[in-house]
């Protein structure tokens, strides 16, 4: 144990309702984009890793999908893999958005009160909340029984490194669990698809962004500079599928060129990326086309 002397490390979860800015505050920690982010609720799916080393410290956040109530097997996947990622955390850091602090976000704060770590509470969105709007929410927030409540902003990074630091003194003494150049656990596979249905979410209507998935096909490196992916988007109806791939093809291309720009930073080769698109009924609530898209049991 003597080689871990001075050096503090920790898993922290990262808990919330949907859409209150829990992958954009990883990303700032991590300093990288590891979890895609979008307006849309329920953007995150899985469980995510996001590995920060600064100096002699790792923290390794654990972003989590928002907690909401469960309308399909995909949603219950999607609850069970919050409700996990509060085992064996060295402390918990739950997300609120200032705009809006509802019931909901009550019974999250109130549900983590009994875990025996350090909790932390993030008060996002103060470079659109007005201070007189924020103000008596924080006062009331307080009595919450967390050990720190920061306001913080997402977009602009006001405040992050003031809640970074909070948590980093909080973490025991351990040893690096990652290598200090590693950001995230997730496969190249699995950023590549979640950097394809980021793009989807960006573009498609309201209506059609819980019905999308997206399967990776193949991953092939045809040389040192030269990567060719192919992958479907699912959707789950006919009428989706017009939609998302567009009038001659508009819409489809769009996301697939923006979402080449970005794997092509990730992977640090030309990409030629193919998609399909392929209309799956209910696949949401078909454990085969859940394990397909990678909803499995982690």
């Amino acid at each position: 144990m003597a080689e871990n002397k001075g050096i503090r490390s920790g898993f922290v979860a990262i808990l919330g309702r949907p859409n209150v800015g829990k992958s954009s505050i990883m990303n700032r920690f991590v300093g990288e984009k590891v979890a895609i982010v979008s307006q849309k609720a329920q953007t995150t799916r899985s469980r995510i890793l996001g590995v920060s080393t600064r100096e002699n410290t790792q923290i390794v956040f654990v972003d989590t999908p928002g907690i909401h109530k469960p309308r399909t097997k995909l949603g219950e996947y999607m609850v069970k893999a919050a409700d996990d990622a509060r085992e064996g955390v060295d402390a918990v850091l739950v997300v609120v958005d200032g705009e809006h602090i509802g019931p909901q976000d009550a019974e999250i704060m109130k549900s983590v009160q009994s875990m025996n770590c350090p909790r932390f509470l993030a008060v996002n969105k103060i470079d659109i909340v007005p201070p007189e709007k924020l103000m008596p929410q924080l006062a009331a927030l307080n009595a919450e029984g967390f050990q720190s409540v920061v306001s913080v902003s997402a977009r602009t990074g006001e405040n992050v490194d003031v809640l970074y630091k909070l948590i980093a003194e909080s973490m025991p003494e351990g040893p690096m669990y990652f290598p200090e150049d590693m950001i995230t656990d997730q496969p190249e596979r699995v950023m590549c698809a979640e950097i394809i249905r980021e793009k989807a979410l960006y573009h498609l209507r309201d209506e059609i962004p819980h019905g999308v998935g997206v399967e990776m096909l193949s991953i092939k490196k045809l040389s040192d500079h030269l990567t060719e992916i192919h992958a479907n988007i699912y959707c789950e109806r006919a009428a989706h599928k017009s939609i998302i791939i567009g009038k001659q093809g508009a819409m489809l291309g769009t996301i697939g060129s923006e979402a080449r720009r970005d794997i092509e930073k990730l992977l640090g080769t030309k990409v030629m990326l193919k998609l399909w698109v392929k209309v799956r009924e209910n696949w949401r609530n078909r454990a085969e086309d859940l394990e397909n898209l990678g909803y499995t049991e982690q």
